[in-house]
């Protein structure tokens, strides 16, 4: 067995979730799974003297399942660098990337009135308008005007990027320089990628709404979270994201 086989089966048996990445980069010296992300990161193994790894607290980003702060003491300068973790079982499928409830992402992108009572309809902070809709306890966006829906989905579109950067690189010294992807099935593959890489990929293509009656903004979907037993919570926003496809981009 060669040293990257070695070091995956090893890693595989001893990953079982996101915070066990920051042991495997703490162990830097001794496997060859931190080595090879370092080296993704565009690190020489040469210069590094000492990796530390952290998780972070107080990120501004929203429902992430792991962010780390990465800290490289190199021969010439110490670096910083933080890695959002997703670990996925499974060969595709969706995983959340933001979660808040509406007045939060109002705040935040300053939602003009007109867009915020679309999303109230949309997410069952007030009933539906009109009788007989598919849920009686919100409207999907098929269920509204046509001009609410243009509007909506020309307010995204003006919005477009401001609202991808926020969703999955966030604001602020806390904001994911990378994204680390791990697949554990019957063997381990992972993808490491920049953010400025990752916004770009799933930013591709139209705002639109889909059959279903919510919205894709390019390769991201946004949606009532829902589920929760019924309780208040189901009625957050969420978006959404297939991580696996990362594994598609070289």
């Amino acid at each position: 067995m060669d040293l990257i086989q070695l070091g995956s089966s090893t890693a595989k048996a001893g990953l079982k979730n996101e915070e066990d990445v920051i042991n495997i980069f703490n162990n830097w010296k001794n496997s060859r799974l931190a080595q090879d992300w370092l080296i993704a990161m565009n690190y020489s193994l040469k210069d590094i003297e000492f990796v530390k790894a952290e998780k972070i607290k107080g990120s501004f980003k929203a429902d992430i399942q792991l962010q780390i702060k990465i800290t490289i003491k190199l021969k010439s300068l110490i670096d910083c660098q933080n890695i959002q973790i997703k670990l996925v079982r499974n060969e595709r499928g969706y995983n959340q990337v933001d979660k808040r409830w509406l007045k939060k992402y109002e705040e935040l992108w300053n939602i003009p009135n007109s867009i915020y009572q679309i999303l109230q309809y949309f997410v069952g902070e007030i009933p539906p308008y009109k009788k007989h809709t598919k849920d009686p306890r919100r409207m999907y966006l098929t269920e509204m005007s046509e001009d609410a829906q243009n509007l909506l989905i020309n307010w995204l579109n003006d919005n477009k990027y401001l609202i991808v950067s926020d969703i999955l690189k966030g604001r602020g010294p806390f904001s994911a320089e990378w994204v680390l992807v791990i697949k554990k099935t019957l063997t381990l593959e992972w993808a490491l990628k920049p953010i400025n890489l990752v916004m770009n990929y799933y930013s591709q293509g139209d705002v639109l709404i889909s059959p279903s009656g919510n919205i894709h903004i390019g390769r991201i979907t946004m949606q009532r979270k829902g589920g929760d037993g019924g309780r208040e919570t189901a009625k957050m926003l969420q978006f959404k994201i297939d991580p696996t496809e990362l594994f598609k981009l070289k």
